[in-house]
């Protein structure tokens, strides 16, 4: 019987995870493992919701959005037994190795479970907030950060049709990678995120004096859902400008979509990495793609180190939050 490898997805859903699970089942079939689809996440390793994957599973799926794997939040996994329980469900189908596509909380999920039970696995960074340490990128980004732009650019529209101001919320936890980018690919006026202090004073002087001289009559402000100022900003507009505002919370519409032809190839090309690291022998390794290339890192210079964003996005927005 060849030796297994089951692939699962794990956290929050990310445009690119169906492509990474399809080259990664029949990648892993030429090079002469067994691949096994996870269902549900952590909770369906504990549930046995796991299927011997043929060509008839992940056809199909490379266009669409989402997991088809679906996910879930597990408690139950924090317990030993019901760990014991995911490992003899692998065990009795002969898989030797995990891998996974998920976040960082995936990652440290299945670190105990190694250090339980000896099953290598590893890791595939799929999160649309890009705030996992060591990789430059991870799947889903592109695709939200296209349908961020697309809402934005709809938004527009109706701001210069009725010189109106709009706040737009846009996820991320406490990370403002997508409200960064978003802002610099929009030509927004105001940005604000957990990582860059900001003035209101000083960003109201400069709208008011670019209303005033230089006939501005639509605003554009970028708020990361991070800092908990959307409402507020909205009514700073209204009341400190002087410009009718709306605020428009993005929302979960941000990890859906079609995934990008980039979170396509790039779904590929980590999910071969990750193949690859597990046929050579590495144990609890994260992909990671740096400065162009592709490699892994040890899982606690992952989760145990604090992410940093790119010094150049922080440079170019920090005009927009003063």
């Amino acid at each position: 019987m060849p030796e297994g490898i089951a692939i699962i997805t794990s956290g929050g859903d990310a445009a690119g995870m169906n492509p990474a699970v399809k080259c990664a089942a029949e990648y892993a079939s030429k090079q002469g493992l067994q691949p096994w689809l996870v269902y549900g996440g952590l909770n369906g390793l504990i549930n046995d919701k796991i299927v011997e994957a043929d060509r008839s599973l992940v056809s199909g799926i490379l266009h669409r959005g989402g997991t088809v794997l679906r996910s879930s939040r597990s408690k139950e996994f924090f317990e030993h037994s019901f760990r014991e329980q995911a490992y003899q469900n692998l065990k009795k189908r002969g898989v030797t190795k995990l891998l996974v596509i998920g976040g960082d909380g995936s990652f440290r999920a299945l670190n105990q479970f190694y250090s339980d039970f000896g099953l290598p696995f590893a890791g595939i960074p799929a999160t649309i907030d890009n705030d996992i340490c060591g990789t430059d990128y991870c799947l889903g980004v592109d695709t939200a950060l296209n349908m961020i732009r697309e809402s934005i650019d709809s938004i527009r529209d109706t701001a210069t049709s009725f010189s109106r101001a709009f706040v737009i919320e846009v996820m991320g936890r406490h990370c403002g990678y997508l409200a960064m980018v978003s802002a610099l690919a929009s030509g927004a006026e105001i940005c604000l995120t957990p990582e860059l202090p900001y003035n209101l004073d000083s960003i109201g002087a400069r709208l008011k004096h670019q209303i005033n001289h230089e006939e501005r009559d639509f605003i554009l402000a970028i708020v990361a859902e991070g800092t908990k100022m959307a409402d507020y900003v909205t009514r700073w507009i209204n009341d400190s400008i002087g410009m009718e505002a709306r605020l428009t919370v993005l929302g979960h519409v941000q990890r859906g979509g079609s995934p990008t032809v980039y979170d396509r190839i790039m779904a590929y090309k980590f999910a071969v990495a990750a193949v690859d690291s597990l046929i050579s022998g590495q144990d609890n390794a994260i992909m990671v793609y740096r400065k162009g290339s592709f490699g892994h890192l040890p899982i606690s210079e992952v989760c145990d180190a604090t992410y940093q964003m790119d010094p150049a996005i922080l440079k170019l927005c920090r005009p927009l939050s003063e």
